[in-house]
C-alpha cells in the first residue's frame, strides 16, 4: 500500500515538472523553426499543458483500466471548474466583466455536449474519436482565424516558456525530459492508483474522478494560485475554458483511437451530468459577466467536496 501511494506522488511529480518541461522545449523549438508565436500558442502549449492528463489517459488504456481515463478527463473537468475557479477567487476575486472569454466558453458547452452526446452512444471507439477530434481541429480553425483578426494575437513574450535566446542544448533537454519523464509518470501514477482501487474496493472510474484527475489538474491549479496571489485571478478563467475544451475532445479524441473506452452507467447516470451542470453554472459569470467573488469561490469548493465525498461514501 505505502508503495503504492509513492508511485501516485512520484508519478504526479513527474508529470507536472516533465509537462512543463515539454511546453518550454516545444515552444522555443517552434520559435526557433520560424513557427509563427500565434500557431504555437494555439497548438504546441494547448497540447503541450494538456499532456499530462493524455499520457495518463493513453496509459490507463494500455494497462487495460479505461474506467481511470474517462474518470479522469471528466474529474479533471469537474475540478477545474471547482478547484480552479475557486480557490483562486477566494484569493482574489475573479472579475467577470473584463475577461472577454464568451466565445470560448460556448465552444466548451458545445463541446461538452457533444462528448456527453457520444458517450451515451459508447463505449466510445474510434468513430467517436474522430468525430471528438474534428471538432477539435473546428475549434483550433476558429481561434486561429479570431486571433489573426485580433490586435493583441500571440507574441514571442506571451507564450508560456518563451526564451528567444535559449540555445540548443537547452531546448534539447528539456525535450527530453518531458519525452522521458511524462510516460514514466504516467505508468507509475496509473498503476499506482489502479492497485489502491483494490485495495479500497472503489471502482477504477471513481480513482480517475478524484485523486488522478486533481492530481493530473495540479498544474492548472498552480498556476492559478500564482496569479491571484499576484492579483491576476483573472487568468484561471482562460486556464480552465481551453483546459476542459482539450480533455473533451483532444485526450479522448486520441485516447480513443488506443483502445475501446467503455462507459459506466453510474457516469452516464451522474457524474456526466455533473459536469454539465459546472459548465453551466459559469454562464452568469461569463454571459452575464458576475464577479467570482470569496463567498462564491468558497461555494464552488463546498460543492466539489461534497461531490468527493458522495463518490468515495458509495
Amino acid at each position: 500500500m505505502l508503495m503504492d501511494i509513492a508511485y501516485v506522488a512520484i508519478g504526479l511529480v513527474l508529470l507536472v515538472l516533465a509537462g512543463d518541461a515539454l511546453v518550454r522545449g516545444s515552444v522555443n523549438l517552434s520559435l526557433r523553426l520560424g513557427i509563427p508565436p500565434l500557431i504555437v500558442g494555439l497548438t504546441v502549449v494547448a497540447f503541450g499543458t494538456s499532456a499530462p492528463e493524455l499520457l495518463v489517459s493513453v496509459s490507463a488504456i494500455l494497462d487495460g483500466v479505461p474506467g481511470i481515463a474517462l474518470g479522469n478527463v471528466v474529474g479533471s473537468n469537474i475540478a477545474n471548474i471547482f478547484l480552479v475557479l475557486g480557490i483562486p477567487a477566494i484569493i482574489s476575486t475573479i472579475h467577470s466583466s473584463t475577461l472577454g472569454v464568451s466565445r470560448g466558453f460556448i465552444t466548451m458547452l458545445a463541446a461538452t455536449a457533444l462528448f456527453i452526446g457520444l458517450c451515451f452512444l459508447g463505449p466510445i471507439t474510434w468513430w467517436h474519436a474522430a468525430v471528438l477530434l474534428v471538432g477539435l481541429a473546428l475549434m483550433l480553425a476558429d481561434n486561429f482565424h479570431a486571433a489573426r483578426s485580433h490586435r493583441n494575437a500571440a507574441k514571442e513574450e506571451d507564450l508560456e516558456g518563451a526564451d528567444p535566446s535559449a540555445p540548443w542544448w537547452k531546448i534539447i533537454g528539456f525535450l527530453g525530459i518531458g519525452l522521458i519523464g511524462l510516460p514514466i509518470g504516467a505508468e507509475l501514477l496509473v498503476n499506482g492508483a489502479a492497485n489502491m482501487a483494490r485495495v479500497f474496493g472503489i471502482s477504477e472510474t471513481v480513482i480517475g474522478l478524484t485523486l488522478v484527475a486533481v492530481g493530473t489538474s495540479l498544474p492548472e491549479l498552480a498556476t492559478s494560485v500564482i496569479a491571484a496571489l499576484k492579483k491576476q485571478s483573472d487568468v484561471a478563467m482562460g486556464n480552465v475554458i481551453g483546459s476542459n475544451v482539450f480533455n473533451l475532445l483532444g485526450i479522448i479524441g486520441v485516447a480513443g483511437f488506443v483502445g475501446p473506452i467503455p462507459v459506466p452507467a453510474s457516469m452516464l447516470a451522474s457524474d456526466l451530468w455533473v459536469m454539465a451542470a459546472a459548465s453551466l453554472l459559469l454562464v452568469p459569470f461569463i454571459l452575464m459577466r458576475f464577479d467570482i467573488t470569496r463567498a462564491v469561490g468558497i461555494v464552488f469548493v463546498a460543492i466539489y467536496a461534497a461531490y468527493t465525498f458522495s463518490l468515495v461514501a458509495l
